[in-house]
């Protein structure tokens, strides 16, 4: 969430930078601004009745000490019309800031200077690109039909199960899925990030302290009976752990790994690009987060960009790093970084991890603070990217290790698959 006091000094430059999202925030931002006015000038008029208020009592006892009951009865009848009117004030003033925080969630965070300009994923920026595309053998097949034919995902017993998106895993492909996951973990913590294990559901004040919420309530699924909602990623739960928590400057940085299942309903999600595994309901991701100074945040970004390329360097998958443009960027994000992995049996390239900074933006949702050399409390910074995501990794792998005898595992797992090609 953005901070009202920088809106308040900066209302142009946050207007012309939410232009870049293709925003017009003008009017939102005055709506803003007029809110905080009323609410402060209500909470500047409460302090000062209950400041008189205060004083009256005071006064009222000195009276009473002094025996002089009935100016004392004059002014207590003055401190019941003060107190009504304060109750009043001071539920007008609660109104105005819940109406002032429902229009600042509106409010997507403000892309970074180099964010380029664009509506559309055709727009974003290839900055980096590496590995050489496999040419397959000519009865290549797109993953769909490899895992039928080699029965290690089953499509269709997830239908039957739950619903569409849901896929089952079985033999190898299951042994394959969760070698993809040992080995991110490994990889993430011999980089220094602490593995933690986190619910797979989450309170509201969770999902609003990331952004998930009012943005994608629509995408998430929700619990009614006990208001919960079950995770998108993991980056919810993980960096909610420093939810309301103020950390001293010499415990920066913060990283933090882990494993979940995550789950979105993806409303609208048809045609032939969401295949198989392109697209699902329930899928499994290993997430990566870091709480920063914001002086070393994107620092930071940078060498978690230059991690996931590791990762994908040693899958021997062809990959690209795109700069999102302002208008493919996440709400939340100040700058975002797309790899994907180039599908050469569906010749199309596949995201694979989003890796963004998101500056305070949702550590002033959370309260996430730290005391910096003079006592005084900063937002921290916050970052998150997926290292990685599993479906679209294990299509890439699946149709771009295939040969006429099987499927090939890629080196680096297998020993932790036990096995190394499918077949």
């Amino acid at each position: 969430m953005l901070q009202i006091a920088f809106i308040r000094e900066n209302q142009e430059k946050v207007i012309n930078a939410l232009a870049k999202r293709n925003m017009d925030a003008k009017n939102i931002v005055e709506e803003v601004i007029q809110l905080d006015e009323k609410r402060r000038a209500t909470q500047v008029e409460l302090d000062g009745i209950l400041s008189e208020s205060n004083k009256l009592s005071k006064d009222i006892g000195e009276l009473m000490k002094n025996g002089e009951k009935s100016k004392a009865a004059i002014l207590k009848e003055k401190t019941v019309l003060l107190k009504e009117k304060s109750k009043k004030l001071a539920e007008t003033a609660d109104l105005l800031a819940a109406d002032l925080s429902e229009k600042l969630y509106t409010l997507p965070n403000l892309p970074a200077a180099i964010v380029p300009n664009g509506k559309t994923p055709e727009e974003n920026l290839n900055v980096f690109q590496e590995g050489d595309i496999p040419v397959l053998h000519k009865d290549a097949q797109p993953h769909w039909e490899l895992v039928k034919k080699y029965d290690i995902i089953d499509f269709e017993l997830g239908v039957k199960i739950t619903g569409a998106g849901f896929p089952v895993y079985k033999g190898k492909g299951a042994k394959l899925q969760r070698a993809l996951i040992n080995y991110f973990l490994d990889k993430n913590t011999a980089a220094g990030y602490n593995e933690v294990q986190v619910p797979h559901m989450v309170n509201e004040a969770s999902a609003y302290g990331t952004g998930q919420l009012p943005d994608k309530e629509g995408q998430m699924y929700h619990d009614k009976t006990d208001d919960l909602y079950l995770i998108p990623t993991a980056e919810v739960p993980v960096t909610n752990l420093f939810r309301d928590v103020i950390l001293s400057e010499n415990e920066l940085p913060i990283l933090t790994t882990a494993y979940t299942p995550c789950f979105r309903r993806e409303a609208g999600s048809y045609g032939a690009h969401v295949r198989g595994l392109n697209r699902l309901h329930q899928f499994d991701k290993v997430e990566i987060v870091r709480v920063e100074h914001p002086d070393k945040s994107y620092e930071a970004l940078d060498g978690m960009v230059d991690h996931v390329k590791s990762i994908l360097q040693e899958l021997k998958l062809p990959y690209r790093i795109l700069r999102l443009c302002g208008g493919d960027m996440g709400f939340t994000a100040s700058l975002t970084y797309d790899f994907e992995v180039f599908s050469t049996a569906q010749d199309r390239w596949l995201e694979v991890s989003s890796v963004s900074n998101f500056e305070t933006f949702q550590a002033n949702r959370l309260k996430l603070r730290f005391k910096d050399k003079d006592g005084k409390n900063q937002l921290a910074h916050t970052l998150n990217g997926s290292s990685l995501a599993l479906p679209r990794v294990l299509a890439g792998i699946l149709e771009n290790y295939q040969t006429p005898e099987g499927i090939l595992i890629p080196e680096v797992l297998r020993p932790y698959c036990g096995f190394d090609i499918i077949n």
